[in-house]
């Protein structure tokens, strides 16, 4: 599975910069999250344990609960300035409170060629697990740093949210293999039939 390109709807990415963002593009072009089989592939893919940590023990409630903390999030970062309505206060306190519980905790283990590699302590917990993403959340809403480099893709109907940390803050799309080539060959498309 590429992380960095979707053609696939089903596909997973990982290309917004943040990992909070990257569960809020689970949402475009279609669900990606439609199973516990996928959620524990973006678990995996997007960093937040390390390279084969188990999550067999994943179940129907962590796909409830990921999908809540996505939505409260968007609620969170697609309004700018942030108003105070009783829904955004909700999502607010509601991603406030999946951040109080503590990440997994990782530790440094000898790999089979010697040389450290991190796993954690046990089997992750879903509240951990969404405390991660929940404080990941709280620090790009409090980084006045990162919430100015927070831009919306400027591809044909693409909801998604990136953080533009380029040189001269110049990145137009969340990804410059999609949404990028797909405008690169519109705009092809577009002189060649006004030169025919």
């Amino acid at each position: 599975m590429a992380m960095n390109t979707a053609t696939d709807p089903h596909e997973l990415r990982f290309d917004t910069g943040r990992i909070c963002l990257d569960l809020i593009a689970t949402t475009h072009p279609v669900e990606r999250l439609g199973s516990v089989v996928v959620l524990r592939a973006w678990i995996a893919g997007s960093g937040l344990v390390p390279p084969g940590t188990p999550l067999a023990h994943a179940d129907a409630g962590w796909l409830t609960a990921f999908r809540e903390l996505r939505r409260e999030t968007a609620r969170l970062v697609r309004v700018r300035p942030a108003p105070r309505t009783r829904r955004y206060d909700l999502a607010l306190a509601r991603v406030n409170d999946l951040a109080l519980a503590a990440p997994p905790a990782p530790r440094a283990v000898h790999g089979e060629d010697g040389a450290l590699t991190r796993e954690l302590t046990g089997p992750p917990h879903c509240a951990a697990l969404l405390g991660a993403l929940a404080r990941d959340a709280v620090e790009l809403l409090t980084d006045p740093v990162a919430r100015a480099g927070l831009r919306q893709c400027e591809g044909d109907n693409c909801p998604i949210l990136y953080v533009d940390t380029s040189r001269g803050q110049r990145r137009r799309w969340c990804s410059s293999e999609v949404c990028g080539n797909r405008e690169r060959v519109a705009r092809h498309r577009r002189r060649a039939a006004l030169a025919r």
